[in-house]
């Protein structure tokens, strides 16, 4: 499985662990100039803005140490262009980070919330 399919198969993953728990999922890698987010959901009152990363293994660290600074700016960034753009400025907001381990075919999740900032 090459990295952007284990990306795409962790998304994926991630979408169904949310559904399960009742989030409605609004859009899926959502993309413009300033960055990209992966899953932007509702939970409730809240708007969610979700940063999958996806790995067969902890060799090279912590999946959730791939949200760099930079990184974190981007979705930031993303984000206002977001809201702006579907008038969501009254909205409650949220930043979590999944971590998704593949291990002998299944995937092992942990929903970090509120993380970014």
């Amino acid at each position: 499985m090459t990295k952007l399919e284990l990306g795409k198969e962790g998304e994926n993953a991630a979408c169904q662990y949310l559904e399960r728990r009742e989030y409605e999922i609004v859009k899926r890698n959502f993309k413009c100039k300033s960055g990209e987010i992966d899953i932007i959901a509702t939970d409730k009152n809240e708007l969610v803005f979700i940063e999958v990363k996806t790995r067969c293994s902890k060799q090279y660290g912590e999946a959730r140490e791939a949200v760099t600074e930079i990184k974190k700016k981007h979705i930031k960034k993303a984000t206002e262009f977001y809201i702006h753009t579907n008038q969501l400025e009254s909205c409650y907001l949220r930043f979590d980070v999944m971590e998704l381990y593949l291990k002998n075919g299944q995937f092992y999740i942990q929903h970090i919330k509120n993380t970014l900032w």
